[in-house]
């Protein structure tokens, strides 16, 4: 070595100077903005996906509706999670790259309960609305808050008929707080993404609604139309619709997206 420095001095500088820029140059910080009902499974994947590609990823998290309105307004992100219907109406407004849409995963809505209690009989319309009817209480999603399972399940209680019985036993929470607070016993029952049940300790996932009340809600994926790391942000999609990230989604309550017809 001591010899190569004798004989190329500058010239081994010069190749150590470009040999560190090639490595940096191959690694990129990526934004993402996601759903708040992913970030379980997000939080589980990023280093991974970083000790794969040296990529930084930095995650921010909220509620779909409010997230929607942010990117909406001029945020900027490299890669953006929402329900199909936000990421094609973004896309239509400019603000997600045309064609870049990829759905990720699904997650149904599902009732909770608190772990080592009596699992409900939600197995049919009918057995959900007894349920619903004997519960002390029953915590959601603020519907006005924008919350996902929330707004969907504010609808539900309407289609059965019961929302006036249950609205003085029902507790409300501005995002994806419902399974804490049924684990805590400040609930009997809750109602939220599977994907927010499973996670959370002291909970049972009793399973998703029932019958035509079923409902699974969609994440899809797209580049944000300002993105700086377009190509690195390419490889993230792919990292999270690839074998090793779907068998780790799935112990999240998650399922993989099925193929658009």
């Amino acid at each position: 070595m001591k010899l190569l420095h004798k004989l190329l001095p500058g010239s081994l500088t010069t190749i150590i100077s470009l040999l560190c820029f090639c490595a940096s140059a191959q690694s990129a910080d990526i934004k993402v903005l996601a759903s708040v009902a992913l970030t379980a499974a997000l939080d589980d994947l990023a280093p991974v996906y970083e000790k794969k590609t040296e990529n930084k990823l930095t995650l921010g998290y909220g509620l779909s509706a409010e997230l929607k309105k942010r990117v909406a307004d001029g945020e900027a992100a490299d890669l953006i999670i929402l329900t199909r219907p936000m990421m094609e109406d973004l896309e239509h407004q400019g603000k997600v790259a045309a064609g870049s849409l990829v759905d990720l995963v699904g997650t149904p809505v599902a009732v909770v309960a608190r772990a080592g209690a009596p699992k409900p009989d939600i197995s049919s319309v009918d057995a959900l609305k007894r349920t619903l009817l004997a519960a002390r209480s029953i915590v959601y999603a603020d519907p006005a808050k924008g919350g996902l399972s929330g707004v969907y399940f504010a609808k539900v209680i309407d289609r059965l008929g019961i929302a006036d019985q249950l609205k003085n036993k029902t507790i409300l929470v501005p995002g994806a707080q419902a399974p804490e607070v049924v684990a805590k016993g400040e609930a009997e029952l809750g109602v939220a993404q599977g994907s927010e049940i499973v996670p959370v300790a002291g909970t049972q996932l009793v399973g998703p609604l029932p019958g035509e009340l079923a409902s699974t809600t969609v994440f899809t994926g797209g580049i944000g139309a300002a993105s700086k790391s377009p190509e690195a942000t390419k490889t993230l999609i792919q990292f999270l619709t690839g074998s090793e990230a779907i068998s780790r989604l799935k112990t999240k309550g998650f399922e993989p997206s099925p193929p658009r017809g």
